[in-house]
């Protein structure tokens, strides 16, 4: 009876040794879990992920930093720049997708995202209708780049005088932001009715959509989650030289699919930078006790073109190139000299800091990132920094131009970022969880094996000791003599 014991204990424990590793290997029930998520994150009516990505739950925060020129008549006689950088002037976006309507059997989902953007007086420096701000003179510098060298170039020189208009101009946040009635451009726009007579960085942008996007919904691929597949009814772009660089790839930032991997790049579409881009593993962290991987932007993205020839079909016209952190797209802002960079043009070519005086670039307060729990793919947190420039130089049929350099002439960045709110990290964490039991189960199996082969082991030493005992009597010869 101690011997089927020991053999049944014994058998028992190799079995769930064997077990446990077989499960390991074969990863039974990670790819239960896997199987799961991929099935939940699905955009379909009525489930939590629809609901979560129609109205995002967690607060979203945009901050708006100017650059105050303090030496303007100093730079029009060829001085370096001197700002000083005022803000952060802080808005709460909401930004819930409107008009939801599902396409071709549910695989396709389109919507609008408006944004509507809310004045946080606690979290900004001082008030945007108050607060003035010194700053190049961007309709100006656009109508002389628009007019120079054409029949309307002594027309403009003449309305600039008339209107005793500068390369700076003076104007409150509030102004510069949602936008001001400019006389020049109200003069332009009479004979040019495409040309809207009110300025402003953000103008026409709150409580406004970017056009409509279709998205694909995951159902036949989870690698599709949320992928956008048009914008404004067309599936690329047409600004730029060449096909690749014309391509809509990816999301847009706000949502992923899930079982994101270390090796793998995200790729983001944004209507800001009218192109898209892709980010690439940095770091792996936490955030509100959820692990996390974090993506930023590749060096690749905007790097110049003896470092990533592909590049080159975002130089408008071709051949020109500003360099590498830059990029001109003033293609798809109306002909304006715009420029886009990193605030305080991190990772840019050295020249741009160089030039204007007041740069201080630093990775932890200028870097775009997202992190993002690799199970879900949901952004816990994430910044999206954009720096917005405009391109001056000296024109020599203006002389509102004085003898200004040629410049890439910082005016102000933003800092858009989003913080998981607790309540969705609780529940994050409660799904984690649960996953991580599921996943834990072949260890649990491998445990209860090592404990019965201890339990085997005791039993089989007690069994060999006791059967060595021995009496006196048993130990004398056999034969006596």
């Amino acid at each position: 009876m101690k011997s089927l014991c020991l053999v049944t204990v014994g058998v028992l424990a190799m079995t769930l040794l064997i077990a446990s590793i077989s499960l390991l290997v074969a990863h039974v029930f990670q790819t239960v879990v896997d199987l799961q998520v991929k099935q939940g994150t699905v955009l379909k009516n009525g489930t939590e992920t629809f609901e979560a990505w129609e109205d995002p739950p967690p607060p979203v925060y945009m901050q708006f930093y100017f650059f105050n020129v303090t030496n303007p008549l100093e730079v029009l006689q060829g001085a370096s720049p001197l700002v000083e950088e005022i803000g952060p002037y802080t808005y709460r976006e909401y930004r819930p997708r409107v008009h939801v309507q599902f396409l071709d059997n549910g695989t396709k989902v389109s919507a609008l995202n408006p944004k509507t953007y809310v004045f946080e007086p606690q979290k900004s420096v001082g008030d945007p209708a108050v607060d003035l701000i010194r700053t190049v003179n961007i309709p100006a510098v656009t109508a002389m780049e628009w007019t120079r060298s054409t029949p309307l170039q002594f027309a403009t020189e003449v309305l600039l005088l008339l209107y005793q208009e500068s390369l700076f101009t003076v104007r409150s946040v509030h102004e510069l932001l949602w936008g001001y009635r400019d006389r020049l451009l109200s003069t332009i726009h009479v004979l040019h009715p495409e040309i809207d007579p009110v300025f402003g960085l953000f103008s026409k942008m709150n409580g406004t959509d970017d056009g409509e996007y279709v998205f694909l919904s995951g159902e036949t691929n989870y690698l599709n989650f949320s992928r956008i597949v048009e914008w404004k009814g067309k599936e690329s772009l047409s600004w730029w030289t060449t096909e690749a660089c014309n391509m809509i790839n990816g999301t847009d930032g706000t949502s992923f699919h899930p079982l994101i991997s270390k090796d793998e790049n995200i790729y983001i579409f944004s209507s800001d930078f009218c192109r898209s881009l892709f980010l690439v593993y940095d770091s792996s962290g936490a955030v509100a006790g959820v692990p996390t991987y974090r993506f930023v932007p590749s060096s690749m993205v905007f790097a110049n073109t003896t470092v990533n020839p592909d590049n080159a079909g975002f130089c408008i016209p071709p051949g020109n190139c500003p360099g590498t952190g830059v990029l001109n797209v003033s293609i798809c802002k109306q002909g304006a000299p715009i420029f886009l960079s990193a605030p305080h043009f991190y990772q840019a070519d050295p020249k741009f800091v160089e030039d204007v005086q007041g740069m201080h670039p630093r990775k932890e307060y200028h870097e775009t990132f997202l992190d993002i729990n690799p199970l879900t793919g949901l952004v816990l947190r994430a910044a999206k920094r954009m720096q917005i420039n405009v391109h001056i130089r000296k024109l020599p049929e203006f002389f509102e131009t004085g003898n200004i350099r040629t410049l890439v002439f910082p005016v102000m960045y933003i800092n858009e970022s989003v913080l998981i709110d607790e309540a969705s990290a609780s529940k994050l964490r409660h799904v984690l969880l649960e996953a991580s039991v599921v996943t834990g189960i072949p260890f649990v199996i491998m445990a209860l094996g090592i404990v019965f082969g201890i339990v085997f082991t005791v039993l089989a030493c007690r069994a060999r000791g006791i059967s060595e005992e021995s009496t006196e009597e048993e130990r004398s010869p056999l034969i006596r003599t």
